[in-house]
């Protein structure tokens, strides 16, 4: 059984499967569609909130260092991603370019790993997103009951009916179509890059150079039980975590990374591109430089405005341009970020469906997932199923506390497809690669080791979390997935 368990799917044989009628989705998106993709998912609730947290308690006006160290393990990940998806241009990112380098069993892990992050990841934000529109409608005198806020009222029933709403309408739009996906995502990332243009040009008049001093604050202690980072780091390098100081901007850079996920989303659009070998690795690594920039920019303005330890923790941004005595800013700023939220759920609830679409085709799931629209040509079964659950779960609680765990489930998505393209160039060295990732094994080596450093300066509890989700995803492969398997029965039944 052990072999069965590292069996690989060819990515001649993963192409093959794109093109059977029933199972084939339609290519529609361009370049330019990727991008957007990309830019709407990275811009959300990160650089409008986390820039203020991580500059007050770990990295001072040097949190703008941290998003470059986060950007550059990013961008050692989106060098691998760029190589993958060209060269197998499948729907579902690291899990079909796991199965066709480390294994069905990996495969698996990593393919129900990606579902844990999406899903969450949908979840979560879609209950900032109501937050944000809640706080916009009692602003213009419109109250929602407790009842329906996600709240506990008076009877302790509370459900997030504009979460689940969110959700549930967006399932609609990705049942209509990926090309209707990509324009509604088009006009909102338009809105959503206004908003963060007119911080940073608006707020470039409103920087004082004081506040910059001193750009790297000196280090301290952190307080008993304050630190965000996993005795892990503590056990294998003998050294207690600071705030600020040189090490404080890679305990800022863990905690910002939260506001790059999403880009490998793009990777699992691959088999609705028309031409992936050159749009792929675009799309990617253009919309991870397009935000990098961004999330540097906004973040020397804001604490260019307002020294760091005076910034406010929910609303960094907002809160800065009232410091200056310019609140009609901080209306545009909830504005845009409420709007942003919105392409966020869509791409990251995208991702999720594409994920699950693939495993259901290779057979580890349910094939009656695997069916696409006879008119819209898109995985409605999975698409629906999943939105439903997810609008539930986005009703009913704010998965505050289980948030990290998109974090610790995106890393080690990097570092499966890291060691996927060193192996895949052992195994298969005659595979057509339209995009090389350079300096291999070396830069794969670098991504899989910075991406570890990162997941172990995440809490103790994540890990464990992470843990039991992993475990119970064994237990579902080996009873279903692993007698269910396409690849196996094919095997079995021996050529033809």
């Amino acid at each position: 059984m052990s072999s069965t368990l590292f069996r690989t799917k060819k990515v001649e044989q993963s192409i093959l499967d794109t093109e059977e009628p029933e199972h084939a989705l339609k290519k529609s998106l361009s370049a330019l569609d990727l991008t957007v993709f990309g830019v709407g998912v990275i811009i959300g609730t990160g650089i409008f909130v986390l820039t203020g947290k991580v500059a007050k308690e770990n990295a001072g006006p040097s949190v703008a260092l941290a998003f470059i160290v986060a950007g550059v393990v990013c961008g050692l990940a989106a060098l691998c991603y760029a190589e993958f998806a060209s060269t197998v241009p499948v729907a579902g990112s690291a899990y079909t370019f796991s199965y066709a380098s480390l294994g069905e069993l990996p495969a698996w892990i990593i393919g129900w790993d990606l579902v844990l992050e999406f899903a969450l990841g949908t979840a979560v934000v879609a209950v900032g997103w109501s937050g944000y529109v809640r706080s916009l409608l009692d602003n213009a005198g419109w109250h929602l009951p407790m009842s329906l806020s996600g709240r506990d009222g008076a009877t302790g029933f509370g459900f997030d009916i504009l979460a689940a709403a969110l959700v549930l309408v967006l399932t609609v739009i990705l049942v209509l179509g990926m090309k209707l996906s990509a324009r509604v995502t088009s006009v909102v990332v338009a809105i959503k890059v206004a908003v963060v243009l007119i911080v940073i040009i608006a707020g470039a008049f409103f920087v004082t150079a004081d506040n910059y001093k001193p750009f790297i604050p000196e280090a301290q202690k952190q307080a008993q039980g304050a630190s965000i980072q996993s005795p892990l780091v503590q056990l294998m390098f003998g050294y207690e975590p600071t705030n600020f100081g040189v090490m404080g901007i890679f305990t800022a850079a863990s905690v910002v990374f939260f506001a790059f996920i999403g880009f490998d989303v793009v990777a699992t659009a691959a088999e609705e591109t028309k031409n992936p070998q050159r749009d792929m690795p675009r799309g990617i690594i253009g919309s991870l430089i397009i935000c990098t920039t961004l999330y540097v920019a906004v973040s020397i303005v804001v604490t260019g405005m307002q020294r760091y330890s005076e910034l406010s923790i929910d609303a960094p941004l907002a809160d800065a341009f009232k410091a200056t005595g310019h609140p009609w800013y901080a209306g545009v700023i909830s504005f845009g970020a409420a709007v942003g939220l919105t392409t966020v759920c869509l791409i990251l609830l995208l991702g999720q469906t594409r994920v699950f679409f693939a495993m259901s085709r290779d057979g580890l799931l349910p094939r009656f997932f695997s069916v696409v629209h006879p008119k819209f040509k898109t995985p409605y079964r999975p698409t629906i199923l999943l939105g439903v659950i997810i609008a539930i779960l986005a009703g009913f609680t704010s998965l505050s506390e289980l948030a990290e765990l998109v974090n610790i489930g995106t890393l080690f998505a990097f570092v499966v497809v890291a060691l996927g393209v060193i192996i895949l160039r052992r195994t298969r060295p005659d595979l057509p690669r339209a995009f090389r990732t350079p300096l291999v094994p070396f830069l794969p080596i670098l991504s899989v080791i910075a991406s570890l450093w990162l997941m172990l300066n995440l809490p103790a509890e994540t890990w464990i979390r992470f843990a039991v989700w992993m475990l119970i995803g064994f237990i579902v492969y080996l009873a279903y997935g692993h007698s269910h398997s396409r690849l196996g029965r094919q095997e079995e039944a021996g050529p033809q």
